[in-house]
């Protein structure tokens, strides 16, 4: 009974309901809706309660029946349903709650989704008649934008057939509907205007030369869009956000045609006003009640909906010949808007203009800008009248008064894409390049200096100040450095464009910095504690912050500009220029020295010293060129110049000195080690400094990263080939001795860890030996990886160097084996040697390695690794995987032996520890480690016969190995039935792989035992729709599996399948089979 239901839902929502209790009435009410004919109870319910609860059931129960049993329902019950729910909607629209009134109307569409035309021929009818009458014109506007939602972009259970069926007949409807809504639109506004409109002249009046003229001047509407806003009351404005919502929703999906017209563009765009028009807001703050500030929201919210509507249409990139007019109106009438926005009267300044604007409505007019310049600007530019550059000045005002940073991110972007846009043009048609940037010069200037002054804090401190320069986002970077590398970036475009203009705005503002900054020795004075900066005044300390934070970007730009200035122009003003710099700033120490606001200029000292390290490390490049020049030449210039460098280096790699600073000296030593690679550089006293620094036992360590970056130079001096000299000057056995002796005291306490017979092991705390471990073992993996891709010489003495510490780590392993950070360090060590000396190792160590680790990792080792270690025993296992992987690509047949082996430890060993488990740690692993094992050892399972291959088709090739064959295609089928989507992809690939390259599917062996299961499991997988994302990779597999035996696949596979389906009736199942195509054509993938 009803009483009954209202209590039990009351109940169910109830704050003190248990679990369990909720799961009985569950039970219950699921029971309930099974029943045949519970719909008519539901429709009782429906007219008689009030109860939401209730209401809201009944609804989801004729939910369920027309989306799931609809083709069961008898027809008189059909009939009687599509009767009574619209009567009921017209009778109780007005009064129930906003959300039972909209899923009703949802239930209505669904039937109309089913039924219309055939069986439900007044469906869209009904929908334009309440549209039509005044009373119920917004249900039938609710009723027409769902069904645009749900017939229009249905979702998967319709047939294709189905779908296109429905989206042709609402095209049909299209010019009607859009009639309606123009209607609805003009109406209210007539009716509220103070001034009666008049119409807009028709698109084919005036040539569209005159249309383009007049492009940012006032408009043919300009005396409509002048017009005072109309004041609404709410009903109205109710309806029109309603009918713009439609609107919006409609243009999502209808092609530009000749449906959509002027006067229902101008009418939108009469709209698009409510969001600019600050007077209707003022004045609802004023009159201060309450009401009047949701009415100027409301007000702004149709603006905001009219915006939409407008973005939906220029997102469109395909417009027909006839629709190109309607474009350049609407760009007509929105730069109108734009100029509104953004002119500059004495009551307003553009910038408080924006501020009081609806954010979303700024948001979605910037929007607009960016599909018109990414979309559109290449077609409206072709017309030699369109003023572009007016445009770029409108929205240079529009960028630059954005009142939030974000909204300026926005408009930057919007530049960087019309920066492309030249770039690409350009590129595309060199013969233009002059007439092009004279027609931009002007704004690209402006843009370029307005920019930089945004970063600078002479001209911009207080809101640069507000940036957060500590706290890191998703790409690792603060608040601050996104601003300064976005702007960065459009500097950097306009320089690729206009490098002269670029460089003479850039440099002056540059060197004023300098000046300050080198100027700074005559301040310093000696204090009882050691040096101090004699600058006190507060103004002077301010002024000096903003121009050392200046200072920092500017040399932040000369980085990322450094493209841009190789040759002449960087030789002439920046090769002494920059090195000097830096070695002043660790000449007289600034990164130490007392300042009277030390929380902010010891700061900005440390920054501008590692900028200027920084940006000579992007000319690293060029130094590298200098190198090769000076090599012919043989300069006594560049000797000094690289020697001045480390001079200013070298005082840096000290404990002494701040990580940031640290950090960027370790970098610069790194560029001028592998990049630039000087002869002398071994030989600068500088270097050799370090040399000792870093092979003292007694030197205090650096930090880990800095430890490893200096290492990774000192050994790559000694390794890498020196540029432009034959292979008898390298001096190779020279460098070889000192890379030796490098190697050695850098792994002295490793190698002493070592237990042997003679020396027993000497007792340390095992904390103290992971250090050891940990030090030792992060420095030469990075050696190793540094070098992996360099020439064999390089590698060889690299390897000879290492060899003793890679028999300590092999010898320290098994006694490690327990503790898994340990386990990760080593193996990731011998990953890196598997992966760039494993020549050098040669075979028979590389042998005894393969072994220990298959002997460590048995069946219990594992199992403590995956299950009770959690992530560090997990990533143990995956780099075993990953060096087992590096083992089985290897051409030839060393490795081979060892094949059944690794075959044994996946099947047996790992797979059964991981198979149930649900987490997906170490299964990509593992399958890659599988599909490699196959891909590169085909013939380990199928032996290729001469004849076989002659005789193609005709001989079966001969199959070994067949248990463990069939046992990985069983672990790729079982990981199918799981539900991690990234796994079941890669694994979906790797079988497609194995049957492009290979024939897979055609093997007998998987012909005939296995073929129909996989495509059983594939299309099991469709139907309960888990893998969605990846229905069209999977249908291509199906097919693929399918086409090796169609008639197999028809005649016996499909008739199993469809007996096997449940929820089908006899009936269903005979409709299905008959409407599978015999269809043989394969269908590509596009592109």
């Amino acid at each position: 009974s009803l009483r009954a239901l209202e209590s039990l839902m009351t109940e169910f929502f109830h704050d003190c309901t248990t679990n369990e209790r909720k799961r009985e009435i569950e039970e219950l009410l699921d029971n309930f809706a099974q029943q045949i004919g519970a719909w008519r109870l539901c429709l009782y319910f429906l007219s008689s309660t009030r109860n939401d609860y209730v209401m809201m059931y009944s609804l989801t129960v004729f939910e369920n029946l027309i989306n799931k049993m609809w083709l069961g329902v008898p027809s008189q019950d059909k009939m009687e349903i599509r009767s009574c729910l619209p009567k009921l909607l017209l009778a109780h629209h007005k009064t129930l709650p906003y959300f039972i009134r909209n899923k009703l109307c949802k239930v209505i569409v669904d039937i109309g989704r089913q039924d219309w035309p055939m069986f439900y021929h007044d469906f869209f009818t009904n929908i334009l008649q309440l549209i039509q009458s005044p009373v119920t014109t917004p249900l039938g506007l609710i009723m027409l934008k769902t069904t645009s939602e749900e017939l229009a972009c249905p979702r998967e259970d319709l047939s294709v057939a189905r779908k296109e069926e429905l989206r042709k007949l609402l095209l049909d409807q299209v010019q009607t509907v859009l009639g309606l809504l123009t209607g609805i639109l003009e109406t209210v506004w007539d009716k509220h205007s103070v001034t009666a409109a008049t119409p807009p002249p028709s698109p084919t009046s005036g040539e569209s030369g005159d249309l383009l003229s007049n492009l940012l001047q006032s408009p043919s509407s300009a005396k409509l869009l002048n017009q005072p806003i109309p004041i609404l009351d709410a009903e109205s404005e109710y309806m029109c956000s309603l009918a713009l919502e439609c609107l919006a929703h409609l243009f999502s999906w209808i092609p530009l045609s000749a449906s959509i017209t002027p006067s229902l563009l101008t009418t939108i765009f009469h709209f698009a006003r409510f969001g600019c028009d600050i007077r209707a807001r003022k004045m609802a703050s004023v009159n201060g009640s309450s009401q009047n500030c949701v009415l100027g929201q409301e007000r702004g919210r149709l603006g905001v909906l009219a915006m939409s509507c407008i973005n939906e249409l220029m997102s469109k990139n395909c417009v027909p010949m006839e629709f190109e007019e309607y474009l350049l109106r609407m760009f007509q009438q929105t730069f109108y808007l734009l100029q509104k926005i953004t002119k500059d009267n004495n009551a307003h300044t553009v910038k408080s203009r924006l501020e009081e604007l609806d954010e979303s409505y700024v948001e979605k007019f910037t929007d607009f800008l960016r599909l018109f310049v990414s979309v559109h600007l290449r077609r409206i530019e072709s017309y030699s009248q369109f003023p572009v550059v007016e445009f770029l000045t409108l929205l240079f005002k529009y960028t630059f008064h954005q009142p939030t940073h974000e909204g300026y991110f926005s408009c930057l972007d919007i530049w960087t894409l019309f920066l492309d846009y030249l770039t690409s043009k350009i590129k595309s048609r060199l013969g233009d390049k002059e007439a092009v940037l004279n027609r931009y010069e002007d704004a690209l200037v402006l843009l370029l200096t307005e920019v930089l002054n945004r970063i600078q804090f002479r001209y911009n401190q207080a809101q640069l100040e507000e940036l957060d320069d500590e706290t890191l986002d998703d790409d690792q970077q603060t608040e601050w450095q996104r601003y300064l590398r976005q702007s960065l970036e459009v500097v950097a475009k306009v320089m690729e464009l206009l490098p002269t203009h670029a460089f003479s705005t850039l440099f002056p503002v540059l060197q004023d910095n300098l000046e300050v900054y080198l100027g700074l020795q005559q301040f310093i004075v000696t204090s009882g504690s050691g040096h101090r900066l004699n600058i006190t005044a507060e103004n002077d300390c301010r002024r000096l912050h903003c121009s050392l934070r200046d200072l920092s970007s500017l040399l932040q730009a000369v980085g990322r500009l450094a493209e841009y200035f190789i040759g002449d122009v960087f030789a002439a003003r920046f090769r002494g220029r920059l090195v000097k710099v830096t070695l002043y700033g660790s000449q007289i120490k600034l990164y130490n020295i007392e300042t009277a606001v030390p929380s902010v200029l010891k700061p900005d000292l440390i920054d501008v010293h590692a900028q200027s390290l920084a940006a000579l490390q992007a000319y690293s490049h060029w130094l590298a060129q200098y190198c090769s020049e000076a090599h012919r030449q043989n300069t006594q210039q560049f000797v000094t110049l690289v020697s001045t460098t480390m001079d200013a280096v070298t005082p840096l790699i000290s404990t002494k000195v701040q990580d940031k600073l640290l950090l960027s000296a370790c970098h610069l030593l790194v560029s001028l080690a592998t990049t630039v690679r000087p002869v002398f550089l071994i030989s600068i006293p500088a270097v050799q400094k370090v040399f000792n620094r870093i092979t003292d036992a007694s030197a205090q360590r650096l930090v880990d990263k800095a430890q490893v970056l200096v290492c990774r130079a000192l050994s790559n001096i000694l390794l890498l080939p020196w540029p432009n000299l034959p292979e008898n000057e390298q001096q190779w056995p020279v460098r070889s001795i000192n890379h030796a002796s490098l190697i050695s005291a850098l792994s002295r306490d490793y190698r002493d860890l070592k237990p042997n017979a003679a020396a027993p092991q000497r007792k340390m705390p095992l904390e103290d030996t992971k250090v050891i471990i940990h030090q030792t073992l992060s420095v030469l993996e990075d050696i190793v990886d540094s070098v992996s891709g360099e020439s064999t010489k390089s590698r060889q003495i690299c390897y000879q160097s290492l060899q003793e510490s890679v028999q300590v780590s092999l010898a320290l392993f098994p006694a490690f084996i327990h503790q898994s950070d340990v386990t990760d360090e080593m193996l990731s060590f011998f990953l890196t040697l598997f992966r760039g000396l494993r020549v050098q190792m040669g075979v028979p160590f590389t042998e005894q390695i393969i072994q220990t680790f298959l002997n460590m990792f048995t069946r219990e080792q594992l199992a403590e690794s995956i299950l009770h270690e959690g992530s560090t025993g997990c990533r143990v296992v995956e780099k075993f995987l990953k060096i087992l992987q590096v083992v089985v690509q290897e051409p030839g047949q060393v490795f081979k032996p060892f094949l059944p082996s690794i075959i044994s430890l996946c099947m047996e060993q790992v797979y059964p520890i991981i198979a149930e488990r649900p987490s997906p740690d170490v299964k990509a692993e593992l399958f890659e480690l599988l599909f490699r094992t196959l891909h590169h050892n085909w013939r380990y399972f199928f032996k290729s016969t001469v004849l076989a291959s002659v005789q193609r088709g005709i001989a079966e090739e001969q199959m070994e190995n067949e248990p463990q064959f069939s046992a990985i295609m069983q672990a790729f089928g079982q990981s199918f039935l799981q539900p991690d989507i990234h796994l079941f992809k890669q694994n979906l690939f790797y079988l497609e792989t194995l049957n492009t390259k290979q024939k897979l599917y055609h093997k007998k062996i998987f012909r005939t035992t296995m073929l129909f299961q996989f495509v059983n499991v594939l299309l099991q997988v469709l139907v309960h729709k888990s893998h969605d994302l990846l229905q069209e990779e999977i249908g291509i597999a199906i097919y693929n599996m399918a086409s090796v035996d169609f008639d197999g696949f028809f005649a016996a596979f499909l008739p199993e399948f469809l007996t096997s389906c449940d929820g089908v009736d006899a009936n269903q199942k005979n409709v299905l089979g008959r409407n599978f195509k015999m269809d043989r054509v394969r269908r590509e993938r596009p592109g």
